[in-house]
């Protein structure tokens, strides 16, 4: 712990530690992107919040690729802090959800909990989350922004909409998709695995895992972004858009996706059976000429694609056992770091 006071721009608080939490190890686990400025204010309010922790913790910090002085601000804390303090660097920018998986994988703790680096998570909010987390023996608690700080027209009504549109089209029925701060158990994220831009889904995926009974929200604090600049646009609701349409692909048919095309194809495959077997008969009982009808073609096109749909059922059926059979890979390239042995590394607390 650092000896002298650091300047924090939020408000003032004080540690809440839930007086029965269960024995457990806590890991938080942050991903930066050039948030060079909100490093030291960061971890002075991650050792606020969890300096009286009774159990051992640890901060995993993800530098996703900065181009700033981020990570010399990190070494310098962790200097100042301790071995709780370890440092994931990335060897570049592979985007947020490749970051967080980052850390969820060097993660050590029974609860994991994930936040922003931006400083409008509240680290105060962990302690309480992790409590109901273990209280009410649940696999994620998911924060709530109630009272965000943010644009209403760039930021607030795309999220609602999304939100909405999520919890109807996932059954996971959540109010803030979208807020960073969430308390999982270990031994449920670390068995979903997250690619591309997928972070926001985390709940969804989830779900995939364990019952949506085990799925809880918390309200948590939400402050208005001091330093630095928001990684986020508008442009981001069109991918999230795209990424549901996935979503909800691999919810229901990541194990049998040939149920998925072979059902496509069988409906063409029909309708195209039906529209030839329909000019046929005509051929047959009136003698009209159907050869050059656009629905001839129509019929022969439906048919061909009904096969190539069924056909890539098929073969998504084979990919899907290569992939189940077969070692994941990695979506991220980290730096190499001297590894830890298990006493080593946390703060506070007895050694579980």
């Amino acid at each position: 712990m650092t000896d002298t006071a650091l300047s924090s721009p939020l408000p003032a608080a004080a540690p809440d530690i839930p007086a029965d939490l269960p024995p457990h190890r806590l890991s938080v686990v942050v991903p930066l992107y050039n948030e060079e400025d909100n490093v030291d204010p960061l971890l002075e309010r991650i050792h606020l919040a969890l300096g009286p922790y009774p159990y051992p913790w640890e901060a995993v910090i993800v530098d996703d690729g900065s181009s700033d002085n981020t990570v010399p601000r990190l070494e310098a804390a962790a200097k100042r802090y301790g071995p709780h303090v370890r440092i994931v660097a990335l060897m570049r920018n592979f985007k947020q959800t490749a970051a967080m998986q980052a850390g969820l994988d060097a993660a050590r703790g029974d609860v994991i909990v994930t936040m922003d680096g931006d400083l409008q998570n509240d680290p105060i909010d962990i302690p309480r989350m992790v409590g109901r987390l273990l209280r009410e023996d649940l696999d994620l608690v998911a924060g709530w922004r109630k009272n965000r700080k943010d644009g209403m027209i760039l930021r607030k009504i795309p999220s609602k909409i999304a939100n909405r549109l999520i919890a109807r089209i996932t059954g996971v029925h959540l109010q803030d998709y979208g807020c960073s701060l969430k308390a999982f158990r270990a031994t449920a994220i670390k068995n979903v695995r997250l690619y591309g831009e997928m972070h926001r889904f985390i709940p969804a995926w989830l779900a995939t895992v364990t019952t949506p009974r085990k799925i809880a929200q918390e309200v948590v604090t939400h402050h208005a972004r001091v330093f630095g600049q928001s990684k986020y646009g508008i442009s981001r609701t069109f991918r999230v858009i795209l990424d549901l349409v996935f979503v909800y692909f691999f919810m229901r048919f990541r194990t049998r996706p040939g149920h998925f095309f072979g059902g496509i194809g069988l409906g063409l495959g029909a309708l195209g059976v039906l529209i030839l077997g329909y000019l046929s008969l005509l051929k047959l009982f009136t003698g009209a000429s159907i050869g050059t009808r656009p629905m001839f073609f129509g019929g022969f096109f439906f048919v061909i694609a009904g096969v190539q749909m069924v056909t890539s059922g098929v073969l998504a059926e084979l990919l899907t056992r290569v992939y189940f059979e077969s070692g994941t890979s990695l979506a991220y390239v980290a730096r190499e770091t001297a590894p830890l042995a298990d006493e080593q590394g946390w703060s506070g607390g007895p050694k579980a």
